[in-house]
C-alpha cells in the first residue's frame, strides 16, 4: 500500500498536468490493456446489456451519443442492435481502436453511419457543433465509470458540473442520460475495489489495488492499479499493468449534481448493478438514469 506522502506526491502530479479532461491514456499503455480488460465485445454482461438496450427500445431512442466511446465497445453493442451512433472522446489513443473497429466493419452496412470523433466534456454541444451542426440526440451515454476520470481541480466539482449540464444540452427534449460511477462510499469506507464488474467480462485474472487519498477528511482520489495476467489455456504469461485515477463520487453529492444539471425538472431513476435497488445491498456500480424535461 502506498504511503500518505507517495499518495499526495502523486495527486499534486496528477494536478499540475490536468488540462481540462485529463487523458489517463495518453501514453497509450492503459489504451491496448483496455481490450484485456473488457474481454469479448459479442459477450456484454447479461444485466447490463439487457437493461440499457431494453430501456432505450422501451423509450424509442434511435439517435445515441456515446460520450465516453472508449475503444468503441458500447458503440458496436449499440449499432449490432440497430442504433444510429455518434461516438466521441478525449482520448486520441482510445479512438484509434475505435476507428479500427470501424475500418475491420466497413463491409457491414450498419457502420457506415458511425461517426467517430474527438471530444471534450467541457466543450460537448460546441465540439458536437462543428461535425454534426443543429444536432440533440435521443440518449446520450457515459458509463464504465468514465466520469469519474474527470478530477476536481478546483475543489468544487465545477468542471463536473459543467459537463453534466452540456449532457443535459445535447439531448432532445424528453432524452435520456445515462450515466454511472463506482460506489465509492464503499469503497472509501472499506479500501477496496471489486475485481469483476458488470462492464468486464475478460477470461484473464485480474487484480486492483486500491489507494484513496483522503485530504482534510475528505476524500479526494482514488487510485486503482490494475493487473491484468494475459493467460492462454489456463497458463499465465507476464502480467499486464497500469494505473487509473479517479474522483470518489459520493452517491448523495453526485445525485444533487445531476438533479441541477436538468434544473431539477427531469426524472431520475437510480440502479444498483442495471438492477433496483433494493434488489442489491451493497452495489458495485450506481447507474443514473435521467430523463430530460419534455417542454
Amino acid at each position: 500500500m502506498p504511503t500518505y506522502q507517495e499518495l499526495h506526491s502523486r495527486a499534486l502530479s496528477i494536478s499540475s498536468k490536468i488540462e481540462t479532461i485529463k487523458d489517463q491514456y495518453a501514453d497509450g499503455k492503459a489504451a491496448g490493456i483496455y481490450n484485456l480488460l473488457i474481454g469479448d465485445s459479442n459477450q456484454r454482461t447479461k444485466y447490463y446489456k439487457d437493461f440499457l438496450i431494453g430501456m432505450l427500445k422501451k423509450n424509442n431512442c434511435k439517435n445515441i451519443l456515446d460520450a465516453a466511446c472508449g475503444t468503441g465497445i458500447d458503440s458496436i453493442m449499440l449499432i449490432d442492435e440497430g442504433f444510429k451512433v455518434v461516438s466521441v472522446d478525449a482520448s486520441d489513443k482510445m479512438l484509434k481502436y475505435a476507428l479500427k473497429a470501424r475500418w475491420d466493419m466497413r463491409q457491414n452496412s450498419k457502420y457506415d453511419q458511425w461517426v467517430i470523433e474527438e471530444a471534450n466534456w467541457e466543450t460537448l454541444p460546441q465540439d458536437i457543433e462543428t461535425f454534426l451542426p443543429d444536432t440533440q440526440f435521443d440518449a446520450v451515454i457515459c458509463l464504465g465509470n468514465s466520469f469519474a476520470h474527470l478530477l476536481d481541480e478546483y475543489g468544487d466539482q465545477r468542471m463536473q458540473k459543467l459537463c453534466l449540464s452540456n449532457f443535459a444540452k445535447c439531448l432532445k427534449p424528453g432524452g435520456l442520460l445515462f450515466i454511472d460511477h463506482r460506489n465509492y462510499d464503499a469503497i472509501v469506507n472499506s479500501g477496496t475495489t471489486p475485481g469483476h464488474t458488470f462492464y468486464f467480462n475478460s477470461k484473464h485474472p485480474v487484480d486492483i489495488n486500491t489507494s484513496v487519498l483522503v485530504v482534510r477528511g475528505e476524500p479526494v482520489l482514488v487510485i486503482l492499479d490494475y493487473c491484468v495476467y494475459p493467460s492462454d489455456d489456463g497458463e499465465l504469461k507476464e502480467a499486464r499493468e497500469f494505473s487509473l485515477r479517479y474522483y470518489p463520487h459520493k452517491l448523495s453529492t453526485f445525485t444533487s449534481m445531476l438533479d441541477e444539471a436538468f434544473e431539477n425538472r427531469a426524472r431520475h431513476h437510480i440502479y444498483g448493478d442495471f438492477q433496483p435497488l433494493d434488489k442489491v445491498p451493497v452495489p458495485a456500480f450506481y447507474i443514473h438514469v435521467m430523463q430530460k424535461a419534455k417542454n
